[in-house]
């Protein structure tokens, strides 16, 4: 029978195995072993027993124990003492946004304050290493301790990690006696906030908060930590996005000084083009103006009918020199973010909206390129320059597009023959070249929100796509492939805008959608753009072609940045790379260096350091470019859920825009703004989501609502917070055969869809 302990029996206690001679003290490796394998040593008298100290031996071991303390190799809570975590073989570590580019280092993302201060790692980066992480950047790394006692930790980088979103952040809604938190993620809870625990926060702000938890229940309360504005008072709902995907968004002193301090450039070292009348044309409201074209006959006898066309973009490059406080921001933010009520530029306005805007009329440091074209609009040659130039003038789209169709205003009238019409006559030749090479005829309408002087939501528009649009996406499209061209053949690093071709199990899933509507498509892996481009043909005549649309837009894979070349499928080029908008694109800045460095245009080119980083470089400023992609489309959502739910009840048209297990997402005919209809009130039968048609089918009466199918909803709810509407379906689906595959939704015991028939 095992012995149990009586009232009076004592602990055992600390071991006392490790007992040195009177004379002698622990080494650090015998206080460090002790520490990780006695579960009874909590502090310095445990530890002095187990090692047997008596008397004038615990003076010099308190003061061993203070230096192992002090080095950060254990750490003391209260009374007890422990061996500080070690990192593990793998980890996630941030680097800091301010970390030096060429010495990176980093800290653990996760770690316990209790075990001390995080360590400090370096980030070792071979020379051929495909993952060349920057500043601001979270890696998965594989971590090295060295063999000393104090840890000195390397890694070596193998994956950047996207950062993930804030955890808690939302608007504070205060009531009577209590206030609560409406969270910005659309799949969290409401959470109350104890008066208390409001801080300095107001009814409206956007805060962020740590959750509690309290009572036999657990239930979560909330308690401000940061208030981070008023997106009411500030006028500006990105506030929300920016702050919920951490996008950078304010110019540290240092950014901001050296902006101030840069000068003008003159002609010294350059090619003066400034009687070459360039102009620019951009949208009516740009702010900053960072490409110039400009047309010309080719006075070649051997190229009749042939063109010389110029693209002029604006010299980054000689502000924005690699290393600098401007270029660390540059790369950290990794593109302009463009919202409906602000932008987020990637540079300070000294840069972008002076220096490197090429305004009318005032001398301008560009980089160039010079292009001949023939009359079928194939290239013929290009060279590339650095020069100086001067805009002749600064046009709208509508300006220059209404003076080509015969309304020229008093600015673009004195440019229609001499600038103008060679343009269009260039842009006319170089259009057949494109028709020949056959890109993706993907042609969604894109909708522009206009807000009022209050941030509100004015007017939802769809701009009218020109002629004027397509002459310089063209002339652009052209410069980059020329870019690539040029750097290919010297020989030097560069980054590809790069777009793959769809992956089988998305041309599968395509092919058998599109036999669901009788469009049939070659069973083949090999697929080009101009296969896509039949199919849409057929389903205009068909009168589905907006099903189609929204099918081939999500067989595409999504365009990056990689020193790799696998092409850009969309365009059908082989290869290209993004040189035109150096003001607002880290990577075309990247690529602007590459050409001063391969064409010796300047001592401000391509540093070798990023040269051997340009596989991490392409990997950060992916991330940075989707970051934005879900930041603007999010404050899009925000403001037209605000802009609706004054509508609470009214009636809309739409079509289905996605169809999933769970229901329809539906986007609104005028607006454009999304919202969802839960599987659960489509009505009595049990609907199957049958995912080669896209759609979700009753399995008794067959009605039908597929992708692309125009319905009329009734919004029921609207979350301007979240941006999230929920919508109630009122139009019948066509009846087809019901299913005998497909994965059930639930079913519900009424519905106010089928009310809304009978009342129709």
């Amino acid at each position: 029978m095992a012995k149990t302990k009586t009232k009076n029996s004592k602990s055992p206690g600390p071991k006392r195995s490790r007992v040195v001679s009177p004379s002698e003290l622990p080494s650090r490796e015998q206080i460090l072993e002790a520490l990780a394998s006695e579960p009874d040593v909590k502090g310095k008298r445990d530890l002095a027993k187990v090692f047997g100290l008596k008397g004038a031996q615990r003076k010099p071991f308190k003061d061993m124990l203070k230096e192992l303390e002090g080095e950060g190799v254990i750490t003391r809570t209260r009374k007890t003492l422990r061996r500080t975590a070690s990192l593990p073989a793998v980890t996630v570590l941030d680097i800091p946004s301010d970390a030096d580019p060429d010495a990176l280092h980093a800290f653990p993302a996760q770690w316990n304050d209790e075990e001390g201060e995080r360590p400090r790692v370096r980030v070792v980066q071979a020379s051929s290493a495909r993952v060349a992480p920057g500043p601001g950047d979270r890696i998965l790394a594989r971590i090295d301790a060295g063999e000393d006692i104090v840890p000195d930790y390397s890694a070596r980088p193998m994956k950047i990690l996207d950062k993930p979103r804030r955890a808690h952040i939302g608007i504070v809604r205060v009531e009577d006696e209590d206030a609560r938190l409406v969270p910005v993620d659309r799949k969290q809870k409401e959470m109350r906030i104890p008066r208390g625990d409001l801080g300095e926060a107001k009814d409206g702000d956007l805060v962020e908060v740590e959750v509690r938890h309290s009572g036999r229940m657990m239930i979560p309360r909330a308690r401000v930590i940061n208030v981070i504005g008023n997106p009411a008072s500030e006028g500006a709902v990105s506030l929300i996005a920016i702050h919920n995907l951490e996008i950078p968004y304010r110019f540290p002193e240092s950014v901001l000084r050296e902006a101030e301090d840069a000068k003008p450039k003159t002609v010294r070292g350059r090619e003066d083009w400034r009687e070459i009348p360039l102009v620019t044309i951009d949208p009516a409201d740009a702010k900053d103006h960072d490409d110039a074209v400009h047309a010309e006959p080719d006075p070649d006898p051997n190229n009749k009918g042939g063109y010389i066309v110029r693209v002029a973009i604006a010299d980054v490059a000689a502000y924005v020199r690699p290393g600098s406080a401007l270029d660390r921001e540059a790369y950290l933010r990794g593109n302009s973010v463009y919202f409906p009520d602000r932008v987020v530029p990637m540079l300070p306005e000294r840069i972008s909206n002076d220096l490197c805007s090429l305004r009318e009329g005032e001398p301008r440091a560009a980089m160039a390129v010079r292009m001949v074209f023939g009359s079928d609009g194939k290239k013929r040659s290009h060279t590339f320059h650095r020069v100086l130039m001067r805009s002749a003038a600064k046009l709208s789209y509508e300006q220059a597009q209404a003076a080509i169709d015969g309304k020229p205003d008093d600015a673009a009238g004195p440019l229609l023959d001499p600038v103008l019409r060679p343009l269009w006559q260039a842009y006319k030749n170089m259009s057949k070249a494109r028709d020949d090479r056959g890109p993706l005829a993907l042609d969604l309408p894109e909708r522009k929100i206009v807000l009022n002087d209050k941030g509100m939501v004015a007017d939802i528009r769809i701009p009218e796509r020109l002629d004027a649009h397509r002459l310089i996406e063209e002339m652009m499209i052209a410069a980059n492939v020329a870019a690539a061209e040029t750097l290919e053949k010297h020989q030097t690093p560069l980054l590809y805008r790069v777009h793959d071709s769809p992956s089988r199990e998305k041309l599968a899933a395509l092919r058998e959608f599109l036999a669901s509507l009788d469009i049939s498509m070659a069973n083949t892996e090999a697929v080009r753009p101009s296969q896509f481009n039949t199919i849409l043909a057929r389903a205009e005549k068909a009168g589905n072609v907006q099903q189609v649309s929204e099918m081939i837009l999500r067989t595409q894979a999504q365009a990056e940045y990689a020193p790799e070349n696998y092409g850009h499928f969309g365009l059908n080029l082989d290869r290209y790379a993004h040189f035109t908008s150096p003001i607002r694109r880290y990577a075309d800045l990247i690529v602007h260096r590459a050409l001063i460095s391969a064409l010796d245009l300047g001592k401000d080119g391509l540093s070798d350091s990023e040269r051997v980083k340009l596989s991490g470089i392409g990997q950060h400023i992916s991330a940075t470019e989707r970051r934005a992609m879900i930041a603007e489309r999010e404050t899009s959502d925000r403001l037209l859920a605000q802009f609706l739910a004054s509508q609470i009840g009214a009636r809309f048209t739409g079509r289905i825009a996605g169809v999933t297990r769970s229901g329809l997402f539906v986007k609104l005919t005028d607006t454009g703004a999304d919202g969802f209809i839960p599987i659960s009130s489509l009505g009595k039968d049990y609907f199957r989501h049958v995912e080669e048609q896209q759609s979700l089918i009753g399995e008794r009466t067959g009605e039908k609502f597929g992708i692309g199918d125009p319905v009329t909803v009734r919004l029921l709810e609207a979350a301007p917070v979240a941006g999230a509407l929920r919508f109630e379906m009122l139009s019948e689906g066509p009846r087809v055969k019901p299913p005998t595959s497909g994965k059930r939704g639930k079913r519900t015991m009424s519905s106010s869809r089928t009310k809304g028939r009978k009342r129709r």
